[in-house]
Parts: C-alpha cells; structure tokens; sequence
C-alpha cells in the first residue's frame, strides 16, 4: 500500500482529530522554542537600542515581511497545500513531487525578482509605510538603506514556507516548526555580538540586524532539507508553466492575494499612522503585537497548520459530514486558549511587560505605552485565533472568494476605528483599530459559515466559549490579584519586575485548569486524557 493510500485509510474520525490536536501540540511546541526566542529577541532590541532606532528598524523589517504575507506563508501555503493533497490522494506520491518540482522553479523567479524590485524601490516603500519619519532628522533616510539591507531575507523565508507547507503534506510538522527559531539566535547573536563592531567601524548598528535576518533565514531553509530529500521533495527545479496543476494554485491564489493585499494596506496604514505618533510610538505597538504573538504562534496557528491537510483531504473526499466535525473540533481547541491568553494579556498586562521588557533602554515611558497597547491588542487575541482557524476551512471547501470581501470590510472598519481614534489616543487607537477590525471579520466569517458549511454544530462551539470564558475570567481575577499581592516584592525592575509576573501566571494557569474541570470543559478533558495515554505508554514502554 502506497503512503497516499495509507493516509487516506487513516484520514477523519476521532482518531483523525486526535492527531490533529498531536500535531499541532508538536508545532505549537516548535512554535514555543522560537517564540520564547523571540520575546530574547525583542528583549536584546529593547535593551540594546534606542526607542528612535527600533522605531525604523521594525518598519524596515516590517516590509519584507508583508511580502512573505502575500507570496508566501499567506496566499501560497493556503492554496498549494490543498492542491498539492489533492494530486497526491488522486495521482499519487510521484505526481505530487513533479507538481512541487514545478511550483518551487516559478516560486524561485518570483521571489527573486521581487526582491530585485524591492531593494530598487524602497524609498518609495518606506514613503508609503512611515512618511511620518520625515520630520526627524535623517530618520527616513536611515530606513531607506536598512530596508534594502534586509529586504533579500524574503527570498528565504518564501523558500521555506514553501517547504513547510510540502512537508505539511506528508505530515511531518516537526522541522518546520523548530527551524524558525534559527531565525531569532542568529538576530540576537548578530545584535550582541556584530553591533557593537560596526558602531566602532563608523557603521550604523542597525545592519547587524538586517545581516542576523539573512542569516537566520538561510538557515531555515538549509534545516528543511534533510527532511525534504527524505519526502522526495528534493527533484530538480521545474519551470513548465502549462501545468494544469500549476496554474489551479494560480487560479486559487489569486483572490486570496487580493485579500492579503487588502491586509497588507491594512499594515501599511497601521505603520504610516503610528509614524505620524511620535517617536517611540512604532516601538510600543510592535512590543505589544509581540507578546500577542506569543500565544497566536503557539497554538493558534499552529492548530490552523495542522488542520488544514486534513480538511482539504476530507473535502477532497466529500466527506462533508467530517468536514464539519474536525472543523468544530479546531474551534474549540482555539476557544480553549484564545479565552485564557486574551484574559492573562489584558490581566496581567503590566507585570508582563515589566518582567520581559523593563531593562537597559526600556524606559518608564516605554512600559506605560506598552502596557496601553498591550490591553487593547489583549482583548483581539482569541478573535485572531478564531480567524485563523475560519479562513483555513472556506480556503480547504474551495471559497477563496468570500474571505477576500469580507477583508474589504475589515479594512474599512480599521480605517475608520483608526481615524476615529488615533488623535486622541496615539498608537493606543491604532491597537484599538486593529481589535476593533478583527472582530468585524470574525463575526462575518461565523455568520456565513452557517450557509457554507450547515453541517456545521454551533451548539458545541457555544458551550466550549462558556466553559472556557468562564475559567479564563476567573483565572484572571485570581492571578491578577496575586500579582498584586507580592508586588512590594518587586525590587529591582530586571529581576524583581519577574516576580508579580510570574506568582500571576502560575496563580492564573492553576486555577483555569482547576476551573475549566469544574466547570466540565470538553476540550481540556480530552487533552489530559492524552497526556495520560501517552504516559501510560511511556512506562509500559
């Protein structure tokens, strides 16, 4: 029997999400290490430079990656996954390698060509992103010259998106997930260790990190390749564009770009209004966004990443009926971290700032303009993991239609919570428009899902959302008042900051897993019992 048939033969049931919820616990824990990672990252960034150099270093930073968004992790992982099941469950393994041959030749022309074109217009990029840096003093011109320093980090990280999402297909999630945390090593190394050599060279520090970011990305892809060769992922590129296989992900990729594009004015309008907020403003956002990051990363999209391959081969199967239940299934998996993630950002917003930021450069102001952001964005982090897990299912049914429109409103809504409110409240009614859209979407997607998919059983959903909404807002009444207890604990910031953060967690993580078992939540009853399976098996071993 052929790996195809084999999967096949195993694919829906129970069984089915119980592996789901395996494999996405294997990326989230991938997702972890680089996260964890990440927030050392941000916190070398924040100790090492000036709130005025992260302000332009994270909008040159940003650009590239809003191009990996649309060519590659976004439109392209969700469209060639779903093709690329479909020729291996109907023509077999070596159809599929010569279709991923062929798509990772034109992906190849594309990325390296855009990069071209990048690198060439980027002072007209940095125009569109922050025209507010025009007003301090050499500030735009600086984010000129680190954008085109950074800007060929696309072409790796596009390459790699491509590989994770082939090895998807095979179900091998591990590498994938792990090799993004090479990522964060090599900028934390090239920040420490290289910055400091160029300063005294008369060179702007900021290119140690646009050369940590190069570095890191070739490394992911060079870690990828043990894994693709041994999938057969590994065949000489490919560049027939008449195949009809090629030009389906063409097809399907077109309008979810159009909607990634409708995002990425979205981003564009979020950077250009903080430059406009003075400095310090792009830092406190991105901070923020970071550690809401933190919990997306790890078990939101990583769940979404490990859905995906099984919803497109259960529809490719037509059993619609199973669809529907896996689908649920994610739902409530992300209701049941979402909820207590949202609760312990906007709870114990403060001392997490204090614990992860408040050292060296990180001023008191930076941890009053992060705590506000943080507080607003906390409150969208369980809708974007919703989101998440909706966007996958219509793109695996074959409506790559409807999530673009629905991005049209979202982004209306943006423009107009952002405008509204960015006099007033500065980077703080730029998060409050970013919580504010993402919720518009959520509630559109939900909505039309009822007609997309009616098998769909919403009851189940509801009674997760309660049972997980009600421990996550206990939990967060009792962490936030432990913090607040051994607060007169904290001494200084760097390491007494720690202490209120980490009594609030441990308090909070408690008492939702001690509730969320009174109460009878589903989802985390399900997930211990496989923590207890494979103990089980572990000793019996």
């Amino acid at each position: 029997m052929n790996a195809a048939a084999e999967t096949d033969k195993k694919e829906g049931g129970p069984a089915e999400r119980r592996a789901i919820a395996g494999r996405a616990g294997l990326v989230g824990a991938g997702t972890l290490v680089s996260r964890v990672l990440g927030l050392g990252r941000d916190l070398v960034l924040a100790a090492f430079f000036p709130r005025a150099a992260t302000d332009l270093f994270f909008v040159a930073f940003t650009i590239p990656n809003a191009l990996r968004q649309l060519l590659a992790e976004g439109a392209l992982a969700s469209s060639f996954v779903p093709v690329l099941a479909k020729v291996e469950q109907e023509e077999g393994p070596t159809a599929a390698e010569r279709f991923y041959a062929n798509l990772r030749g034109a992906m190849w022309v594309v990325l390296i060509g855009t990069c071209v074109l990048g690198v060439a217009a980027a002072p007209w990029l940095c125009e569109l992103f922050a025209a507010g840096f025009h007003a301090r003093p050499g500030a735009f011109e600086r984010t000129v010259a680190v954008t085109r320093a950074v800007f060929p980090y696309l072409l790796f990280m596009g390459l790699a998106a491509l590989g994770a999402g082939a090895l998807q297909t095979r179900k091998r999630f591990g590498v994938a997930a792990f090799a993004p945390a090479l990522l964060n090593v090599a900028m934390i190394v090239c920040a420490i260790a290289l910055a400091p050599v160029l300063a005294r060279h008369g060179f702007d520090p900021l290119y140690a990190l646009a050369v940590g970011a190069l570095v890191g990305g070739l490394l992911q892809v060079w870690a990828q390749m043990p894994d693709l060769r041994r999938a057969g992922f590994t065949a000489p590129l490919g560049l027939d564009f008449s195949d009809p296989r090629l030009r389906e992900v063409v097809k399907r990729i077109a309008p979810m770009t159009l909607g990634l594009m409708i995002y990425e004015i979205d981003l564009v309008l979020s950077r250009r209004f903080l430059s406009q907020a003075g400095e310090g403003a792009n830092s406190w956002f991105y901070y923020a966004q970071r550690l809401c990051d933190f919990p997306q990363g790890i078990f939101s999209l990583a769940l979404a990443t490990a859905t995906l391959p099984s919803l497109a081969r259960l529809v490719a199967k037509g059993d619609r009926a199973e669809v529907a239940s896996t689908a649920a299934h994610a739902f409530r998996l992300a209701l049941w971290v979402g909820l207590p993630a949202t609760a312990l950002l906007v709870g114990l917003a403060r001392p997490i700032v204090v614990a992860v930021f408040a050292r060296g450069a990180f001023d008191q102001a930076s941890v009053d303009g992060t705590t506000a952001a943080l507080v607003v964005q906390g409150l969208g982090v369980v809708v974007v993991a919703m989101v998440r897990q909706l966007v996958p299912l219509y793109y695996a049914l074959g409506d790559t239609k409807t999530p673009v429109w629905i991005s049209g409103i979202d982004l209306l809504a943006f423009v107009a919570i952002a405008l509204s409110l960015r006099g007033p409240w500065g980077h703080v009614g730029v998060s409050a428009a970013v919580t504010g859209s993402s919720i518009v979407q959520m509630a559109l997607l939900m909505m039309l899902l009822r007609q997309r998919l009616p098998e769909l059983r919403w009851s189940m959903i509801g009674k997760s959302l309660v049972t997980a909404g009600a421990a996550a807002i206990g939990a967060a009444a009792l962490g936030f008042g432990a913090a607040l207890a051994v607060r007169p604990l904290s001494g200084m910031r760097a390491i007494g900051g720690l202490i209120p953060a980490a009594v609030g967690a441990v308090v909070f993580a408690i008492a939702y897993l001690a509730l969320g078992r009174l109460f009878g939540n589903e989802e985390q009853a399900e997930i211990v019992a496989g923590l207890r399976r494979r103990l089980r098996r572990r000793r019996a071993a």
